[in-house]
């Protein structure tokens, strides 16, 4: 059956909320002691994103380099150079793992997930800027949840029973590029598709206690959004914004836990109403 419908769900900051928590400054400054890269210097949060993340997220989110490798060069081109080189792979290493394989996709969008890998007049894809490593990561983690999914860079046409990981570090582009969308459109292929759907934070659940400014940021992510995809596919798009609010002080770690169940019902029910409308009777 012809794929006349994607959907597209955004990973971090949405599938999975523990991605976005877990580079929060509170929880960052805890990894950093804990993967041992506070002992090679790399103590604040701060400090982790302006000497390692920003300097190295184009490359590192845009090649098959991947995240430990643009990791370990910045410690080390930033140390004494007698630090053992083994010691900054060990470091290194953990916090990867520990990031990659803590940023689980929640469990109460099995549901939702499960009925778009099952349709077969849908395409369902997980679209993310993020390192080559990531990948493998999310497919796990759908795996887990007992959803089959494959990576679209390596997809050549789209069979029934699966979902497809889009990543930046694949693409070689990121997902405010054409480029992207356009490669998704070919990699499957999408020639044919006649309506999209995308669910994602825009970006929002990623900033903690400045809704205004992210709110702002949303709305230009979303328009963006909007006129890329139409743009590629000449087909309408149904915008999905997953949205968790918190206070300027945060939420507390069982009520945020509630919010996030909450959030992804709704948002689920909102899904599901506008792929698979109840027939009137």
């Amino acid at each position: 059956m012809k794929r006349e419908r994607l959907v597209i769900f955004d990973y971090s900051g949405t599938l999975s909320m523990e991605a976005a928590l877990f580079s929060r400054p509170e929880r960052l400054t805890i990894e950093l002691k804990v993967s041992g890269l506070a002992d090679l210097g790399i103590t604040t949060s701060d400090l982790f994103w302006t000497e390692i993340v920003n300097p190295t997220w184009e490359e590192g989110s845009l090649s098959r380099i991947g995240y430990a490798t643009v990791m370990e060069r910045s410690i080390r081109e930033g140390l004494n150079p007698d630090v053992p080189e083994a010691v900054i792979e060990r470091a290194v290493s953990s916090f990867v793992r520990r990031y990659l394989g803590n940023s689980v996709i929640e469990p109460r969008w099995r549901s939702i997930l499960e009925r778009v890998e099952g349709d077969e007049t849908i395409c369902g894809v997980v679209a993310t800027d993020h390192y080559a490593e990531t990948t493998g990561y999310i497919i796990e983690h759908l795996e887990t949840l007992g959803i089959k999914a494959v990576s679209a860079d390596s997809a050549d046409t789209i069979m029934p029973g699966q979902i497809y990981v889009a990543n930046s570090a694949d693409f070689g582009s990121h997902k405010a590029d054409p480029m992207f969308w356009g490669k998704l459109k070919k990699c499957l292929p999408l020639g044919g598709v006649t309506a999209i759907m995308i669910v994602d934070d825009f970006g929002f659940n990623e900033t903690a206690g400045d809704a205004y400014a992210a709110l702002a940021k949303v709305d230009k992510r979303k328009a963006l959004t909007a006129a890329l995809l139409k743009g590629v596919f000449s087909a309408p798009v149904e915008m999905v914004s997953f949205m968790i609010d918190e206070p300027d002080g945060g939420l507390k770690p069982g009520s945020m836990e509630k919010r996030i169940a909450e959030e992804i019902s709704q948002v689920s029910d909102l899904i599901a109403d506008h792929l698979w409308p109840p027939r009137k009777p």
